[in-house]
């Protein structure tokens, strides 16, 4: 042991005294470090010991308790709480002030908030809004209320609303945003957010290339443990524009009552009118994707691990005036309708797409395969254009080859497609005029054997007789008694079938046409509806029919084209371009056809029906004539 000296004291001789002091002295310091070395050795602290790792089978699910659910819906899991023994906490990492970073393509542009990790525009470049600015995806009113795109879902409202109002601080990779929060794609191909604080531990992960899709990582860890946190859409789309203050420019057609779940399993593609869509409804099935979609746009999560997949349906509503003109009319819920999804092991690693519902940008996006690659099923049946598909699509495609060859307008090839339908159809109106000119000329032999079975009552065997007989008068005289109804019967369903094409093709949304600025909306000024209303009119009237009472054709001569026209008033102006083209078409045929033989025939015998009824000489006629 080193020696150890008092400065103060003078350094003495070997004599006694104070040899006796210095010996003293010793003792004491030899004292001290007994009861020092003791004291370290008796009562130091001992060392924190490590706290047993929480460990959890990897193919095993968050620990869930059932909840009881809406009937036919299945129960909501909640998780687990957090174990009694906690860690150490995790390291804090959060930003000291709310930022934004704007991430931008050729296709849109995306406005991050560090608060939260979400979104709070999303606007597409190449479609705008009713005020003629850049379409924003993000609803603003109802995502205030419900919440933002990419913000995580828990089943824990608290937890919840912790990761939505953190500030989580911000990396990019590639290229650095500028000092605005700037950044280019592909220059900038990912933003990371981080987020720490206590037992909780999250990051969010986004990348970007030049198309509509961006792909989403996202993991929320509590003491190292998966929460079942989900990537969340929750909020509607951006084209519903009911929700925006009457003060602004909006459309007047709710959109949001559109609004539709659509998913694909198994295979096999369905959807669910928002009506009848959950809320918090948890369904863990492989989807390939899941949707939510209104006319024109769609927000599509496609799993990386379809076989984990998880997903939850969000269903909320904003009071709104039943009349959107008039703030003072009775309030009416309107639908917001929203989606979640994940994995269930809790790492989240999903794509999106948001954006219009274009066939050649659906059919470019591909669900995960069985390869694990983007090698499945695309996305092209969210066009739904229902069970007349067969019609509706092809359609669809030869209106837009005429915009892309030539015509370069969607209302001219509305009337370009209606001419050449309509002169396709020229035969069969010959075709219906012959038959009718036929049943003209039987009518007589008709109402004779009608007049033998007139004594029997309804429910009488003999009355098949007549029937009989009916059938046999009409094949010996080469009368088709349905051959009248072919036409109409051919164009009813091309009617409906522009009817879903108008309805389901992002093109002919905002398309012009002279005074039309939106063929998928209803005429502003009503021209085309009165037309239709016209010209209905002028062809029932020069259409002869005598086999129909006067009350019939007063009936088919007014109430027809007032239920047409009332019915197009209300819908899209490109469906009355197409009916009124039709309209003014047959209007001139039946005016040719008039003029020919078939046509004055049948006028002559209509005249004399109609002079026989009501007691004339037909003579009389003849000779005003």
């Amino acid at each position: 042991m080193p020696e150890i000296r008092n400065p103060n004291l003078q350094t003495q001789g070997s004599g006694g005294g104070s040899g006796g002091d210095m010996r003293s002295t010793m003792a004491f310091f030899l004292l001290m470090l007994v009861v020092l070395f003791g004291y370290q050795y008796f009562f130091k602290p001992k060392p924190a010991e490590p706290a047993p790792a929480q460990s959890q089978s990897q193919s095993q699910p968050p620990q869930t308790a059932s909840q009881p659910a809406a009937p036919g819906q299945p129960a909501q899991p909640q998780l687990a709480a957090g174990s009694v023994q906690a860690l150490a906490p995790t390291p804090a990492v959060a930003a000291a002030l709310e930022t934004e970073t704007t991430v931008e393509n050729e296709q849109y542009k995306i406005v991050f908030t560090n608060r939260g990790a979400q979104v709070k525009h999303w606007i597409l470049k190449k479609y705008l809004d009713s005020a003629g600015k850049p379409l924003d995806m993000v609803q603003p009113q109802a995502a205030e209320k419900f919440g933002f795109p990419l913000s995580l879902f828990t089943y824990e409202p608290a937890l919840t609303a912790q990761l939505d109002q953190a500030l989580y601080q911000v990396t990019a990779s590639g290229a650095q945003p500028s000092p605005t929060g700037h950044a280019e794609v592909p220059a900038t191909n990912a933003l990371t957010f981080h987020y720490a604080a206590g037992d909780l531990d999250v990051v969010k992960t986004f990348r970007f290339d030049s198309s509509y899709v961006l792909t989403v990582e996202a993991e929320v860890k509590r003491n190292g443990t998966p929460v079942r946190a989900l990537v969340a859409w929750p909020s509607g789309l951006g084209d519903m524009e009911e929700f925006l203050p009457s003060s602004l420019t909006r459309s007047s057609v709710p959109t949001s009552a559109t609004s539709q779940f659509a998913w694909s399993l198994d295979g096999k593609q369905d959807s669910q009118a928002v009506a009848k869509v959950g809320n918090n409804a948890t369904f863990d099935q492989p989807y390939a994707y899941a949707a939510i979609t209104d006319l024109y746009f769609v927000s599509a999560f496609l799993p990386d691990a379809p076989e984990r997949a998880t997903l939850v349906t969000l269903h909320n509503t904003i009071d709104l005036p039943g009349d959107l003109s008039n703030p003072n009319s009775e309030k009416k819920p309107a639908h917001v309708l929203g989606l979640a999804m994940g994995d269930t092991s809790g790492a989240n690693r999903l794509r999106l797409y948001a954006g219009p519902k274009a066939m050649d940008v659906l059919t470019s996006i591909h669900a995960t395969g069985s390869d694990g690659k983007s090698t499945g099923e695309s996305l092209e049946p969210l066009i739904q254009f229902g069970w007349l598909t067969v019609i509706a699509k092809p359609l669809y495609l030869a209106l837009r080859f005429l915009v892309e060859h030539g015509v370069d307008n969607w209302g001219w090839a509305i009337i370009v497609v209606t001419v050449v339908f309509n002169l396709l159809m020229l035969p069969t109106r010959f075709m219906m005029m012959k038959s009718s000119l036929k049943m003209m000329r039987i009518q007589p032999k008709v109402e004779a054997l009608k007049q033998r079975y007139a004594h029997l009552k309804i429910n009488d065997p003999k009355k098949a007789e007549m029937n009989t007989e009916m059938m046999a008068l009409y094949k010996a005289e080469g009368v088709n008694m349905y051959g009248s109804c072919l036409p109409m019967l051919i164009q009813m369903p091309l009617f409906f079938a522009y009817f879903r094409v108008l309805q389901n093709t992002v093109e002919l949304r905002q398309a012009h046409w002279f005074w039309l600025t939106d063929l998928s909306a209803p005429d502003p000024i009503h021209i085309l509806p009165i037309l239709i209303i016209i010209s209905m009119f002028l062809t029932q009237y020069i259409t002869p029919s005598p086999g129909m009472d006067a009350a019939q054709r007063r009936m088919m001569a007014f109430m027809m084209p007032v239920m047409f026209g009332f019915m197009l008033w209300h819908y899209a102006s490109g469906l009355a371009l197409y009916w009124g083209t039709g309209n003014i078409i047959n209007l001139a045929i039946q005016l040719g056809i008039n003029q020919s033989h078939i046509g004055k025939e049948m006028h002559e015998i209509a005249a004399r029906r109609a002079a026989k009824k009501a007691g004339i000489n037909p003579k009389t006629i003849q000779g005003r004539r």
